[in-house]
Parts: structure tokens; sequence; C-alpha cells
């Protein structure tokens, strides 16, 4: 049984949103599907760390939940800039029960129990105008997602594990409102995604900084192959 990641599936069955339009998403679902299966077993799970689906709601994204629910293994989803589909938490877990799709969780404001771990998370945010009101805003509202999920862990006696959508930290920008919740609660491994081509890939923070190793793992970085965390 083991524990893995990976961010940014950008899957598209329900909708017209063809991503090998971009360069390094050349039949990126045949390639995630070969690794997935190659990889993972009914007993494993495997965080999707945001822009899982490219539909708008929830309907329009349900053809990518079938697809995900026929893999093997429990999947916990956190959002990402591009889940358009995202509402309530009682509205996504009564859509996933209502059809069936029992190996699908969704992270929010709450942590899921791996072994000795708590898998915690949230989206995140880009903290490029900290003096703009409404940036302000959500970006403390994530922090504080981030900080009830990681005390929702330590709360059952968990180890948290973080899992972001949004990098905590890139080339030489911080968001310090996350970071101090990684400080606070002495997080020794942040999961990222959202980072895409080699342009973006080359300032992305891999490898420890300030006691907190951070992993890069949007699918076109990681070749579509789900990482082992645990």
């Amino acid at each position: 049984m083991s524990l893995f990641v990976i961010g940014d599936l950008h899957l598209s069955f329900g909708v017209d949103k063809p991503m090998d339009v971009f360069g390094g998403w050349e039949n990126h679902v045949e390639l995630l599907k070969e690794a997935w299966l190659g990889e993972i077993s009914a007993e494993d799970t495997v965080v999707l760390a945001g822009d899982t689906s490219w539909g708008m709601t929830l309907d329009e994204a349900l053809p990518d939940f079938r697809w995900i629910d026929a893999l093997p293994g429990e999947k916990i989803i956190l959002k990402g800039n591009h889940d358009y589909w995202w509402t309530t938490m009682s509205k996504m877990t009564a859509f996933l029960e209502k059809n069936e799709l029992h190996s699908l969780h969704i992270l929010h404001n709450n942590h899921y129990a791996y072994e000795k771990y708590g898998i915690c998370g949230t989206r995140g945010w880009v903290n490029i105008e900290p003096n703009e009101p409404a940036n302000a805003k959500v970006n403390a509202r994530e922090a504080q997602r981030l900080e009830v999920s990681v005390q929702s862990a330590l709360a059952a006696g968990l180890t948290p594990i973080v899992f972001l959508h949004y990098p905590p930290i890139f080339a030489d920008n911080c968001n310090y409102e996350m970071l101090q919740v990684l400080w606070k609660y002495q997080i020794a491994d942040c999961w990222y995604g959202h980072l895409h081509g080699s342009g973006s890939h080359r300032y992305a923070i891999c490898g420890e900084r300030d006691d907190v190793c951070y992993h890069l793992i949007s699918g076109d970085y990681i070749q579509f192959c789900p990482q082992k965390v645990l």
C-alpha cells in the first residue's frame, strides 16, 4: 500500500478542451493511464493536486470523474485554479455518491488518514499583489483553509503532509501567509502543481528551503507519471 500524487490532469472527456495543442501534452491521457496502471494498485491512494477536469459544472466533469474512478486506488482531489466545477463540500460529496464514484474523495477543510499521516491541503493562491484587498482576502482564506486541514490531522494524532495546487514559493516570490502555516506546524514536505512549460519549470523550487522540502508534481513536469510520496 503506497501513497502517490500528481497534479494537473486537465481531463476533458466532457468538453472540447484538447491539451495536445500545448507542447509536452501530446497523448497525455494515454501516457497517464499507462503509467497509472503500471504503478498503482487497488490498495494505493493517489492525491490529485488540482486542475483535474476542464468541466465547467459537475455534470460536465462527470465523464472525467468516471475515467478516474475506473483507475485503481483511492483518489483524494483538491481544488485547482481551473476546476470551475468545484462547489460546496456537501454538493460535491452528494454528487459523487449519487453517481457511485466511490473511489473519489474531496479534500476541503479536512484531512484523510493514511497510515500514521494526515493528507492535508488546499488550492493556495498567488501572492503577487499582496496589498490589493481582494487578493489579500483570498490569500488569507486559503491560508486559513490549510491551517484548518492541518489542525484536523493533528487532532486525530496524525502527522500532516501538505498538498497544494499553487506553489507557496516560486522563483523569488514568496506567499508568506501560506509559508507561515508550513513553518508553524513544522511541515516537512509540500507537494504542489500548477506550473507548466520549461519557462515555469526552470524557476520552480524543488528541494529543501527553510526546513521544508518542496516537490513540483504538475503533470507535464513529471511526464504524467504519478510520484510516490510514501
